[in-house]
Order: C-alpha cells, then sequence, then structure tokens
C-alpha cells in the first residue's frame, strides 16, 4: 500500500509590518500539507494501524520535508517548526493522530534539519475549507517563546470525508517585536517551579 495523494499544497506568509511597526526581519512562515486517502476509509474499526502506518507514513514524510526544504531555500534556514492532521468526517481522529505520531513521519524532518526539539502539533476531524493548525516551536530550544507560531490556512476541496490532510509547517524566524521573554527567565523568577 502507498499513500494516495490526492493533491499537494503549499502555502507561504510574510508578516511586514506587526503591531503598526515595521518588522526588522519579515516573518516568513511555510506550510506544505499532502491530502492524501485515508488508508482506514470503508474498514470499519481497525484494530491494529501499525501496517498502513508503516506503508503510508514514511512516504508522507519524506515528500513534505523536501517540499518544506525547497521553499525554505534549505533546512539552515528553518528555524521553527510543526505538524498537523486533518481527517475526514468519515474518519477517526486516531487515522490522523496515526500518520503524524509515528517516528516514521517526523523523524524525516527532525533529520532534515538537525532538530533537538519535538514537533509540536494538532490532530482534528473537519471537512473541507477546515482550519488547518500548524502549532510551532524553536526546533532546538523549546523554552524559546519568540518562536511559538501558529501558522493556519485551509484547504478548500480538503479533506473529503474519506481524506486526511497531514502538514508541516516551518518558520524562518521568530515574532516580530517579541517582549514577553523565554521560560527560564520565569523558572528563574519561580525559583525553578517548572508549571507552566
Amino acid at each position: 500500500m502507498k499513500a494516495q495523494i490526492r493533491k499537494i499544497v503549499s502555502y507561504v506568509e510574510d508578516t511586514l509590518i506587526e503591531g503598526g511597526r515595521a518588522a526588522p526581519t519579515p516573518l516568513r512562515m511555510i506550510g506544505v500539507a499532502a491530502v492524501v486517502r485515508n488508508p482506514w476509509a470503508g474498514c470499519g474499526f481497525v484494530e491494529d494501524l501499525k501496517p498502513a502506518i508503516h506503508a503510508v507514513a514514511p512516504e508522507l514524510g519524506r515528500v513534505l520535508t523536501e517540499r518544506v526544504l525547497d521553499l525554505a531555500q534549505g533546512a539552515e534556514h528553518i528555524e521553527a517548526y510543526g505538524k498537523a492532521a486533518v481527517v475526514g468526517t468519515e474518519g477517526e481522529v486516531e487515522h490522523a493522530s496515526a500518520l503524524i505520531h509515528t517516528l516514521r513521519f517526523g523523524n524525516h524532518y527532525r533529520k532534515a534539519l538537525n532538530a533537538k526539539s519535538y514537533l509540536s502539533f494538532t490532530n482534528v476531524r473537519g471537512g473541507p475549507d477546515c482550519a488547518i493548525s500548524i502549532p510551532m516551536m524553536d526546533k532546538d530550544d523549546e523554552g524559546r517563546r519568540s518562536h511559538y507560531l501558529t501558522l493556519q490556512f485551509s484547504i478548500n476541496d480538503a479533506p473529503a470525508p474519506d481524506e486526511i490532510v497531514v502538514a508541516l509547517g516551518a518558520s524562518i524566524g521568530g515574532r516580530p517585536h517579541h517582549r514577553i521573554g523565554d521560560r527560564y527567565q520565569d523558572l528563574k523568577e519561580l525559583g525553578g517551579n517548572d508549571v507552566a
């Protein structure tokens, strides 16, 4: 079984002005999504998802990673990253989770970036034009709040009821004019209590 990819959609957003001020460096965020047939569609409740995960997830990880790197003009430019999946209404949220919460998918991206942080994520059920929200964080430093970002876009005809949209996100830079500090300063001020 191979991934049955109906289409691949790319989205690029450049923020030039934030808070009424020009960004010292424009923030570029990139999203790449594959609209793929749900490999469990029409099968009823499937107990063992592994065979389809092993067949489909690695191909999606490879294809989407290549597209993101191409749009970013190289892995060295990407500072924050994330992933998302939206399963159509005939599928389970578990189906969306299955394709992105496996190292067979995420490690393609993580290794290409030589990243240390985990890939932040969303996985939801929705219909055509559902928001695809990709939360991101610094690829090397989970406490760097300037790179807590969310890229959101939609695909007008996806996912169909028997499809899954699987997406990767990338950021070239952090939020313009970020000024809320980082988690490490909070920890220091709170005496090392890591609660938020």
